[in-house]
């Protein structure tokens, strides 16, 4: 199946709206599509209106962003989940609600190594205060000509350890997997070969997201390569752990990967979308 578990719209920081990306999907010929803003649901209702009227399979989704560990950012993907679950509406709207005072920290970093007004900047592109996340800081950056693409602002600014990057507490891992599987939801661990864990950190952080009860792992991801979709199919494996297929697309031109073009699954692994109805 070509199933494509993970994307994003203008309700978090993608660059189309729901229904569009829905369209874009369904023009690529992906079957099953999973819209996962982050920390939102805003956009479901939208985006599950334009796949019944294609014919696409849709299932509702959000990322979760969640504090691991010494100051490690890791995202939990909730698929299948009810957007209508209180707990799950509460828990994202506590984390949007610190997305604010984390921009203008950001932009204040900014500032001191000569980018100004990267807030007023950021927000333009964010619409909502709540909804500001480094993507848009990223877009505002290429638009002033200070870098020529998204990937080399986070290279240079916006990554762990360069000037524009904040430390800011998340969710935890037990409070992402509690209202995923409250809102009746599988929790699936995003793009994992992003995160800059030690080999053993990373099995410590697979064990306490199975022992909370995660259940998926993003096996192909439009941010792995080939050595990492090995790697992550072992754990996979290793584990038991279902596995996903996903692009992570946010938008035309800004994506490594478009929606639906991430490689097939290896054929002995348990594809997550057989648990979603």
């Amino acid at each position: 199946m070509n199933a494509d578990l993970h994307c994003h719209s203008t309700v978090s920081d993608g660059l189309l709206a729901p229904a569009d990306v829905v369209r874009r999907a369904h023009a690529n010929g992906v079957e099953l599509l999973a819209l996962t803003d982050h920390d939102e649901v805003g956009g479901l209702a939208e985006a599950a209106a334009m796949a019944e009227e294609l014919g696409l399979g849709f299932a509702n989704g959000t990322e979760i962003s969640v504090s691991w560990g010494d100051d490690h950012t890791v995202h939990i993907v909730g698929l299948g989940v009810d957007p209508a679950d209180a707990r799950l509406r509460d828990g994202l709207a506590g984390v949007r609600s610190g997305r604010d005072s984390r921009a203008m920290r950001i932009a204040a970093e900014l500032a001191r190594v000569g980018i100004p007004a990267a807030y007023e900047g950021a927000l333009r592109y964010a619409g909502n205060p709540a909804l500001v996340s480094r993507s848009h800081f990223a877009r505002y950056i290429v638009e002033v000509g200070m870098a020529r693409d998204v990937k080399s602002v986070f290279d240079h600014w916006l990554a762990k350890g360069k000037p524009g990057y904040v430390r800011h507490p998340w969710a935890t891992l037990e409070e992402a997997v509690g209202w995923i599987r409250g809102a009746g939801g599988i929790a699936v661990v995003a793009h994992p070969g992003r995160y800059r864990l030690s080999t053993a950190g990373t099995r410590e952080f697979l064990a306490a997201f199975k022992d909370l009860g995660g259940e998926g792992i993003e096996v192909l991801s439009g941010s792995h390569g080939d050595e990492q979709a090995r790697e992550f199919a072992s754990i996979a494996r290793t584990f038991g752990f279902l596995a996903s297929r996903a692009s992570d697309f946010h938008g035309p031109g800004e994506s490594w990967v478009d929606l639906g073009r991430v490689p097939e699954l290896p054929p002995d692994l348990v594809p997550v979308w057989t648990r979603l109805s």
